[in-house]
């Protein structure tokens, strides 16, 4: 279980968000500059709020007057939007990089099919397949929770499809709490469990 209560002040309006994420994927929708981005930076220690708490089973990642859980800590896994692959390391060492379990790595490798591209380099693959690289990384590490920030907005409608249909594979596989934040709302309701909308920092759940 993954508990977020926080508060924010951001550029042109205070963000505050509370909710709770049990092993189920929940979806932040809302147009840009609402805040989405903040509180997945916030729940992985990027950035800190300015009060409240977050807690991940029972251990506590932020709370008020209290030094903050140090990011690589915090056991949560992070896909960025541009997926931040290393251009130096092949596929199969980017995945490596902070593994904890070889045999989930190879099972993650096989549900997603990147088996015949583990000697290739981030630059000779595709964008889907970039993408799908970068969520097996993240799982590698054995995650307590992943957040995905517009994981797929640079795929094609058909790569796009797929990619949603593997991250829901994957968290049947793999019970873990998810958010992910993103703009289009039919990915939104195919991916989602839940659907939590947001407008200038403030959380208007469906």
């Amino acid at each position: 279980m993954l508990s977020v209560d926080l508060k924010k002040k951001l550029k042109n309006f205070s963000l505050e968000a509370t909710f709770d994420v049990s092993n189920e994927i929940i979806v932040l929708f809302g147009p840009s500059g609402a805040g989405k981005t903040t509180i997945l930076n916030s729940i992985a220690g990027l950035t800190h709020p300015d009060n409240g708490y977050i807690k991940l089973n029972n251990h506590s990642l932020f709370q008020i007057n209290e030094k903050p859980l140090p990011i690589q800590k915090r056991n949560i896994g992070y896909l960025f939007q541009d997926y931040a692959l290393f251009p130096h390391m092949t596929v199969k060492k980017n995945i490596n990089y902070g593994m904890k379990d070889e045999s989930l790595v190879n099972e993650l490798v096989s549900v997603v099919g990147i088996g015949h591209i583990l000697d290739s380099y981030p630059h000779q693959i595709s964008g889907g397949e970039k993408q799908r690289v970068a969520l097996v990384r993240a799982l590698a590490t054995r995650p307590g929770a992943l957040l995905l920030d517009e994981p797929f907005s640079a795929l094609d409608e058909e790569t796009r499809k797929e990619c949603q249909n593997e991250l829901l594979r994957l968290h049947k596989l793999w019970k873990i709490p998810v958010i992910m934040v993103t703009h289009d709302y039919k990915e939104a309701e195919k991916v989602g469990d839940r659907i939590i909308r947001i407008e200038k920092g403030k959380l208007l759940e469906n």
